[in-house]
């Protein structure tokens, strides 16, 4: 058996318990929107990849669907079958691309565009229930200081997709 580190041994003698931990913490927290993420988006198709196929369509306007696919990381056939889902939902539209007559972009519809404004609302309420501890003010602390930690660990591993994440530590919505 291997004996506890620096670390654990100095909270072990000071009585800390696992709600001080930051691994513990952020967990919990990532554990808790990730549900409430999930249920917001349990409406659209492919859930969270397919609305960060239609945010990105929309925020950033039309794309090729492979370039869309490396953008995001998904998988080129996942991609395929998401954009089909996506289509006959009527929220994206794959339209000729003018400057290569092989590809396709794919746009958003209107639709999709009033489709992302409800699923933003709902992001949002899912958020304000995971950080309803907070005020206001410290929820834009908690924020701000939350990316700025996120931007600086990315740049040493850099992640391409949110869902990856999840995808890793098998979170679920009906976890």
């Amino acid at each position: 058996m291997t004996s506890p580190s620096p670390e654990v041994r100095a909270r072990m003698a000071v009585g800390t318990s696992v709600e001080d931990d930051l691994g513990w913490a952020l967990g919990v927290v990532f554990r808790r929107y990730a549900k409430a993420a999930a249920a917001a988006l349990a409406d659209m198709p492919g859930g969270p990849r397919g609305y960060q196929v239609l945010a990105t369509v929309v925020f950033e306007g039309p794309r090729r669907q492979l370039d869309l696919a490396q953008h995001l990381g998904v998988d080129r056939t996942v991609m395929t079958y998401l954009l089909d889902d996506l289509e006959k939902a009527d929220l994206v539209e794959r339209q000729p691309d003018r400057a290569d007559r092989r590809a396709r972009l794919i746009a958003p519809t209107e639709v999709g565009r009033s489709a992302l404004c409800d699923l933003e609302k709902k992001l949002v309420a899912a958020e304000a229930e995971v950080l309803g501890s907070l005020e206001e003010s410290e929820r834009k602390v908690f924020r701000t200081l939350l990316q700025r930690a996120a931007v600086n660990a990315d740049s040493v591993e850099h992640l391409h997709n949110a869902c990856e994440v999840a995808d890793e530590l098998g979170v679920t919505a009906d976890d």
